[in-house]
């Protein structure tokens, strides 16, 4: 990785730093259930890793600022803080890979489409006291797979999209990182996506341990 310089990296939460994908999935879709919305499992998997904004928009066909959305924004973040969260796991490696990297000076920032639950979140994958600063889709206009998280996230690093790589599970991290000019490593850890789906990262790994097992020496976005 130094042979190009690298100064930050950016990370996805869900999938990539905590196995919550499935979690997220179950929540929208009891969720929405309890609002008279009958989606599938399926339905809902597929979009997991954009942001909630999409989700309305694709399954449900509404506004992520109409009062629907918001209400049910807040019980499904609700629900996921008190049946879901607390019974995560963080993905194999997580803690160490941030831990490694914050030892060789990168500045780490967090990438995610998360709301009001990723503190939580980071908590529970046991890294939040490693981060430099984080970036959610509430601060954003359009959340992944448009690039404008990463593009906050390279603003609050003070670095170039050469000078960065973005960590993610889905293929919406990998297009949002592109739409920014950054390149992304790839995570099957976070389930669902096969690596046809995976292909336009610069490099795929198991999980955040096999990434940091390959890391010293590698010019893996070179």
């Amino acid at each position: 990785m130094n042979q190009i310089a690298l100064k930050a990296v950016f990370f996805d939460v869900d999938g990539t730093l905590i196995d919550s994908n499935d979690a997220h999935t179950h929540a929208w879709v009891q969720t929405l259930d309890r609002h008279g919305h009958s989606v599938s499992y399926n339905q809902i998997r597929s979009v997991i890793g954009k942001g909630s904004d999409k989700v309305f928009a694709e399954v449900l066909g509404i506004a992520s600022d109409s009062a629907l959305a918001k209400q049910i924004t807040k019980d499904r973040t609700q629900l996921l803080l008190s049946s879901f969260v607390p019974n995560l796991e963080p993905t194999s490696g997580a803690r160490l890979l941030v831990q490694s990297l914050q030892s060789e000076g990168l500045r780490l920032v967090i990438a995610s489409s998360s709301g009001e639950e990723l503190p939580a979140l980071l908590a529970q994958a046991g890294v939040q006291d490693l981060l430099d600063t984080a970036v959610s889709s509430n601060e954003t206009e359009k959340s992944k797979p448009d690039g404008d998280i990463i593009e906050v996230a390279l603003k609050k690093a003070g670095v170039q999209p050469t000078e960065a790589v973005m960590v993610g599970d889905t293929p919406y991290d990998i297009a949002a990182a592109k739409a920014a000019g950054v390149k992304c490593i790839a995570l099957r850890c976070g389930g669902y996506w096969d690596d046809a789906a995976l292909s336009d990262a610069v490099a795929i790994f198991d999980d955040p341990a096999a990434l940091l097992r390959h890391w010293a020496g590698r010019p893996l976005t070179g």
